[in-house]
């Protein structure tokens, strides 16, 4: 026996979903005719422009007022320029630049692209305040450690994002930033009062609120005084209590992955985990990147029984798909955006970049990329120097696998740039930076979340808040590596 057709309509329009390859599917599109609320795009979604363009058009014929969400934070999270590195520097940057005109000027400038090409809501920005530098899961994403810097900065973000007629998603609330655990794989704990998260994590969410961001995302973390031993996505103390009636947020509450380990461990799969954030107050549920009907199904199934069985109150459901349908309401009215001119990104990485020492007599050196791992958020985006290296040579080690001394024979008397990301948490990095400036003149870049740490004789430590490509250019003419 097939589910009411009513009720699983209800359920679907609480769904985001996903889907494989370049070309939406014919399940992809069906769905949505049938009541899905929308997709999020990934990077395996994105091939070209004009290709992204089909696939919105595509999935538009399904219905027209379709939510088409993407992760696209500027900086180390891009899915549009994920085989190239962002154009535009991220939120660490931007932070340390503190000019919040321009924080505006590039989310416009990230809105107007997602707009030429269909895609209705960003999954950004992220507003967490990053005040754990071992951080493993925003550092760069985040405006900086300062709360009002990043609720300064958060506020003006949505603000560029939604002139566009692009819909902003903050995240994560009630904040991210103190952990020092990945909620892709485990259950985070913030083990604070709600009168330090109020100090030091909510303020950047109160400000997006007071900017009228359309949406806000849930953390899968934990904050046991708030949720418990569950996440924050199943706490109706935070998103109702907290997120509504505290903040007075009246938008979109939508969720983080629900695949990921920080919450589908907890709810035991993705199914009961959607039930158990929907009755918790979430109203758009991200199921995540590897998705196919039958999962949709599932999901959808699982929806429909809770109601039938008296977990999931209907009414909860309905105003849940209203919120949403509300959400989608809104993208439709958007206008046409303006153009934005194609440099600003690059303008502000230079802006952003960071030189403590001296970076002169720098010709022909030998530069030396640090192999960093990346974060699910961030994907296997190319960075570094690399492509801004005019015929300069250019080496990738891993830190705990080579020796100073082999680099110091192949830089054979010249100096020695040195890249990395995270250098103070990389396994064996910090080591090696100190062995080689101990013996050669070793300048070093940072490309990723700097923290306290900095290495002991080095000619200079040169910082760029992130590793987009953007980022690269700024460095490399910093260096005086490009003209």
């Amino acid at each position: 026996m097939g589910l009411d057709p009513g009720l699983r309509r209800l359920a679907l329009g609480t769904l985001l979903a996903a889907y494989p390859g370049p070309v939406p599917p014919q399940w992809a599109v069906d769905l949505v005719a049938e009541g899905l609320a929308g997709h999020t795009l990934f990077g395996t979604n994105v091939h070209d422009r004009a290709q992204v363009a089909a696939s919105t058009l595509a999935l538009r014929a399904g219905r027209p007022d379709v939510l088409i969400a993407i992760d696209e934070e500027g900086g180390d999270v891009t899915r549009l320029a994920h085989a190239t590195g962002s154009p535009y520097p991220g939120n660490a940057a931007l932070g340390a630049v503190d000019d919040t005109a321009l924080t505006g000027r590039v989310y416009a400038a990230i809105g107007v692209e997602l707009a030429a090409l269909g895609i209705t809501v960003d999954l950004a920005p992220t507003v967490d305040v990053n005040t754990a530098d071992e951080n493993p899961v925003i550092g760069t994403r985040s405006f900086g450690a300062d709360p009002a810097r990043v609720a300064a900065h958060s506020a003006a973000a949505v603000e560029g994002l939604q002139s566009v007629g692009v819909a902003a998603c903050a995240k994560h609330f009630p904040g991210h930033g103190a952990t020092v655990a990945d909620s892709h794989h485990e259950l985070p704990t913030v083990d604070v009062s709600p009168a330090v998260l109020r100090e030091r994590d909510l303020p950047p969410f109160a400000a997006v609120v007071e900017a009228g961001t359309r949406a806000v995302m849930t953390a899968h973390i934990r904050v046991p005084a708030l949720t418990g031993d569950g996440p924050a996505t199943f706490s109706r103390a935070v998103l109702v209590d907290l997120l509504r009636g505290e903040y007075g947020f009246t938008g979109t509450v939508i969720t983080d992955a629900l695949e990921m380990q920080g919450a589908a461990l907890a709810a035991g799969g993705v199914g009961p985990a959607a039930v158990r954030a929907l009755a918790a107050g979430a109203d758009l549920l991200c199921i995540g990147a590897k998705v196919d009907a039958a999962l949709v199904e599932h999901v959808a199934g699982e929806i429909v029984a809770a109601i039938g069985d008296g977990r999931l109150d209907r009414a909860r459901v309905e105003e849940a798909a209203d919120r949403t349908a509300a959400l989608a309401a809104w993208t439709r009215a958007a206008g046409i955006p303006p153009t934005i001119p194609t440099d600003l990104g690059y303008a502000a990485a230079r802006r952003a970049v960071r030189v403590e020492g001296v970076v002169d007599g720098l010709a022909r050196p030998l530069v030396v990329q640090l192999h960093a791992t990346a974060t699910m958020a961030e994907g296997r985006v190319p960075w570094g120097l690399g492509p801004h290296l005019d015929g300069l040579e250019e080496v990738r080690v891993v830190a705990t696998e080579t020796d100073a001394a082999a680099l110091g024979r192949l830089a054979d008397g010249r100096p020695i740039v040195l890249v990395g990301r995270h250098l103070h948490r990389l396994p064996g990095g910090a080591a090696l930076v100190d062995a080689l400036a101990a013996a050669y003149p070793v300048t070093v870049v940072e490309m990723g979340w700097p923290g306290r740490w900095r290495p002991t004789g080095v000619r200079a430590f040169v910082t760029t808040y992130g590793a987009s490509h953007a980022n690269g250019r700024a460095a490399a003419e910093v260096l005086g590596l490009i003209g």
